[in-house]
């Protein structure tokens, strides 16, 4: 009854992730408010404005047919290289790196597009692509290439983060577009061999700073070592249930940096505690197992690639920032999902959430009798 009095166009809405997402985007809120002294100005009325905008994006892209996604993999992939290429040339410089364009009205971060559209790309290209050539060479070369191109330029930026996490996603498509595994063998054999050169040839200053002293925090307490040395005690003072909303010293009182973006966990664990900490894992849990759902029951091979391959990118984004803040990664500069402030990553993860809404749309059309 209640369901007959509800429209019909609210009614088929995806209820059961959507309000995870909300309840995650409403807590980020309030520890943004907190972080900001109490106030929702700079960042919790902007960062519920971009929830709003990038959920209703999320539901527009859920309405567009299977055939859309298809056509327009290569174009976008194309777009959002030429995007990158143009951020080396006219890109803003910021923390010393050069990540963003600016186009007067947003500033934007194409490498964040190209975490959802490496998915869509090596899906389309594995789709394609004859069952048969998939243990070939065919099924392994073409594919570098459209992940090397794109992860090289982000590596040029230098954004190693993002870097990591556009190769992550394509390695889980990759995976599980059949390809013999002993190729992953040898490819995981290989970065171990290559990573001590890549260490000491490849990476910036700064960026060995950051594994040296993710091995030994207490090596530069005050310098190198201080975000994650400051995160800890925040993370730790916080015990059970909290200091209390608003009652975060480490934020503040600046100790903590980027208290709004990378390390917002650690400024929500410090007045929210471990039960804080376990009702955003809840939250994400429900999310990520929603996706997984998705994948396993898409109606072809394309849907399940690609459902896959965005849940692995939000899977990602949680996974190496909360190690992160808690010492169990280096700091890379990812933020977490639907509760740091930032526009580009927002909505980088609300166009994965559409493309999986779309594919539990195609999902339940092949299970519907009259489709």
């Amino acid at each position: 009854m209640a369901r007959a009095l509800v429209p019909e166009p609210i009614a088929r809405q995806p209820w059961g992730v959507i309000l995870p997402l909300v309840a995650l985007n409403t807590f980020g809120s309030a520890v943004l408010y907190s972080a900001a002294g109490g106030s929702f100005s700079p960042w919790a009325t902007i960062h519920m404005i971009h929830f709003a905008v990038f959920l209703a994006m999320a539901v527009i892209i859920a309405r567009m047919p299977k055939d859309l996604f298809k056509f327009a993999a290569y174009p976008v992939y194309v777009g959002i290289v030429v995007l990158l290429v143009l951020v080396e040339l006219l890109g803003k410089v910021g923390g010393g790196s050069q990540r963003w364009l600016n186009l007067g009205f947003m500033t934007l971060q194409p490498s964040e597009l190209m975490k959802p559209g490496i998915v869509l790309v090596l899906a389309r290209f594995y789709d394609a692509l004859p069952p048969a050539m998939t243990q070939s060479w065919r099924g392994l070369i073409p594919a570098g290439a459209l992940v090397g191109v794109p992860a090289l330029l982000v590596m040029l930026q230098p954004d190693l983060g993002t870097g990591l996490a556009i190769c992550f996603g394509a390695g889980i498509v990759i995976f599980l577009a059949g390809l013999p595994m002993w190729w992953f063998i040898a490819a995981g054999s290989a970065a171990v061999v290559a990573a001590p050169i890549a260490f000491f040839t490849l990476l910036h200053d700064y960026q060995r700073n950051r594994v040296l002293v993710f091995l030994d925090p207490e090596s530069d307490p005050l310098g190198t070592g201080y975000h994650i040395t400051q995160s800890k005690i925040a993370i730790g003072s916080g015990g059970l249930f909290g200091k209390g909303f608003g009652n975060g010293s480490q934020s503040h009182l600046d100790y903590l940096p980027e208290a709004h973006t990378d390390f917002v966990f650690a400024t929500m664990a410090e007045e929210w505690g471990l039960m804080g900490g376990l009702f955003v894992l809840a939250m994400f849990a429900i999310v990520l197992r929603w996706g997984l759902h998705v994948a396993r029951n898409a109606p072809d091979r394309f849907s399940s690639l690609m459902a896959a391959g965005m849940t692995a990118t939000i899977f990602f984004y949680m996974m190496i920032n909360l190690m992160m803040v808690m010492g169990l990664a280096p700091v890379v500069g990812i933020p977490l999902p639907f509760m740091s402030h930032g526009g580009s990553a927002i909505m980088t993860n609300m166009i994965c959430i559409g493309t999986l809404m779309a594919i539990d749309r195609w999902n339940a059309r092949s299970r519907s009798p009259l489709s």
